[in-house]
């Protein structure tokens, strides 16, 4: 175990075996770190969180040379609010944050530049790329793929296996980088398994995406659509919408 003398640690903190918490970590009372957990220096983690076996917490970003969104910059702290869990094995950069009461499933990876909001659910082996911002009672279910540059508003859902986009361009030209985008998805949407979102594209409030569907233009709201391309189907049913839960 390697535990800094310029961390802050809270009272009623629980360790496990072999952790390395570097300078300047502020851990507040009675969080729960499990073993093998490397938190790197400046992270701040709320009262009651817990932190589960072998997660990297605080991790600096690595740029690939032909890396389009990654940049080279002084990133603020990790922030931890208060009654956060991370699952085993996550790795969650330095540069985010993470509100009360988020759930982070094992494997999951959140990149820098990212916001999540209250009680929202991060499934196991998400990842979430950077500059992206993630509303409160959000759920995104296992294996999905949250692209960089995207924006979830509250009370969305996302199924497993989703995969967000943000290049038209597939790579090719510089040109490509000044249209980078991810999806939009409005407050209440909901994607099913398997879809995919092309890049921009906007996913209005209380949408459905149906399983399987590869959506190429902006989605209306309360509208279902299915199919490649997406086409509007019906009308989500009024029991469905978010206003009437």
């Amino acid at each position: 175990m390697a535990i800094s003398k310029k961390a802050i640690i809270g009272n009623n903190v629980k360790i496990g075996e072999n952790v390395v918490i570097e300078d300047n970590v502020v851990i507040e009372d009675d969080v729960i770190i499990g073993h093998n957990v490397v938190i790197l220096k400046d992270t701040k983690i709320g009262k009651g969180s817990v932190i589960a076996d072998n997660s990297v917490i605080g991790k600096l970003p690595f740029k690939a040379s032909t890396s389009a969104t990654t940049e080279n910059k002084i990133l603020p702290p990790l922030i931890i609010e208060k009654y956060v869990t991370i699952g085993a094995n996550c790795v969650i950069y330095r540069g985010a944050i993470l509100k009360e009461y988020v759930f982070v499933g094992d494997l999951a990876s959140i990149r820098e530049d990212v916001e999540i909001g209250e009680k929202t659910i991060i499934g196991r082996g998400v990842t979430v790329e950077n500059k992206t911002k993630i509303g409160k009672y959000v759920k995104i279910e296992t294996e999905a793929y949250i692209t960089a540059l995207s924006t979830i508003e509250d009370y969305c859902f996302i199924a497993p296996e989703v995969t967000f986009t943000n290049d038209n361009f597939l790579g090719r030209t510089e040109e490509r980088k000044k249209f980078f985008k991810g999806p939009t998805l409005k407050k209440g949407a909901r994607i099913g398994a398997n879809a995919t979102i092309l890049p921009g594209i906007i996913i209005n409030e209380d949408a459905l995406v149906a399983a399987g569907a590869v959506v190429t233009r902006d989605v209306p709201a309360k509208k279902v659509v299915a199919g490649i391309p997406a086409k509007v189907l019906k009308d989500v049913p009024k029991e469905q919408l978010l206003g009437n839960q």
